[in-house]
């Protein structure tokens, strides 16, 4: 089984530096996925209101006999529940779903500008963490300025931001802020979803080198950043391949080289997407 080295927040809580995406796992695969996925190691697993698999994850936890101290489980608030009131009815809702006295990372997965309820949202989410229903609290896919403001107005910072992150969008500015701000970044979609990232010639080379998968390379890449990627598989092989990224070290020059892509988004722009 492979061990997972622990990477500490900012709240004095620690992390896995590698976690299992559920997205899009129906509630019946996500079961299975979680159960056997926490069988071999993985002790992150990264579900949301909006993946509809809450269900089948909280089951998976329960079925997999490790002891519920030694996972961490993130959800996410989605966007037709921002508000402060509306926060906190959705939390317990999340939380009936999943079957969990306590979820260990809130965050809020879009922050929608234009609906500008966010700060709301999370004065609400550092209730329920000093009610100790949550551990830790974050957000997903916000700009500097976006955690500026929760800074500005409540004086915390989140934990976490997870945002789409992989070779094609490195996103080296909001990594550094994040750094700067001791704030852990977690990399949705790593493997870069929908785009021929895995058969690159590059990233292909470097795995036959290493005698890895191509998906090894990438993922060993954001732990060399500093990120904490969360890739999703229904498949038991690529989730222990996945996992197994601890082993072997990238130089500078292959970083530089996995780095070395166009840059462009695969999914929404937290400036303008709406997510409800």
């Amino acid at each position: 089984m492979t061990t997972v080295p622990q990477r500490t927040l900012n709240d004095g809580r620690t992390m896995p530096a590698l976690g299992l995406g559920t997205y899009p796992l129906p509630d019946g695969v996500a079961e299975e996925a979680v159960a056997d996925a926490l069988g071999t190691g993985y002790r992150l697993i990264d579900t949301a209101a909006n993946y509809g698999n809450e269900t089948g994850v909280g089951r998976g936890v329960a079925r997999s006999g490790v002891a519920r101290e030694d996972i961490r489980v993130t959800t996410k608030l989605p966007g037709r529940h921002h508000g402060y009131e509306e926060t906190l009815a959705s939390f317990e809702e999340s939380r009936a779903r999943l079957g969990l006295e306590y979820v260990d990372l809130y965050l809020i997965h879009w922050p929608l500008p234009r609906q500008d309820r966010y700060v709301d949202s999370w004065r609400a989410m550092l209730k329920l963490r000093d009610d100790g229903l949550i551990r830790s609290v974050g957000v997903s896919n916000f700009t500097q300025e976006q955690i500026e403001r929760l800074e500005l107005e409540t004086g915390v910072l989140p934990a976490v931001n997870q945002i789409e992150l992989h070779p094609l969008l490195a996103q080296p500015e909001l990594r550094e802020f994040h750094t700067a701000k001791d704030i852990i970044t977690q990399s949705w979609s790593p493997l870069g979803r929908g785009s021929s990232l895995l058969d690159d010639p590059g990233v292909t080379a470097l795995a036959e080198s290493h005698g890895v998968t191509p998906a090894q390379v990438i993922l060993r890449w954001h732990v060399q950043l500093g990120a904490v990627p969360i890739p999703k598989s229904g498949d038991p092989q690529r989730r222990r391949s996945n996992l197994d990224v601890f082993g072997f070290t990238l130089t500078p020059d292959e970083l530089a080289l996995v780095s070395a892509r166009p840059q462009r988004r695969l999914g929404g722009d937290p400036e303008h997407h709406e997510e409800f």
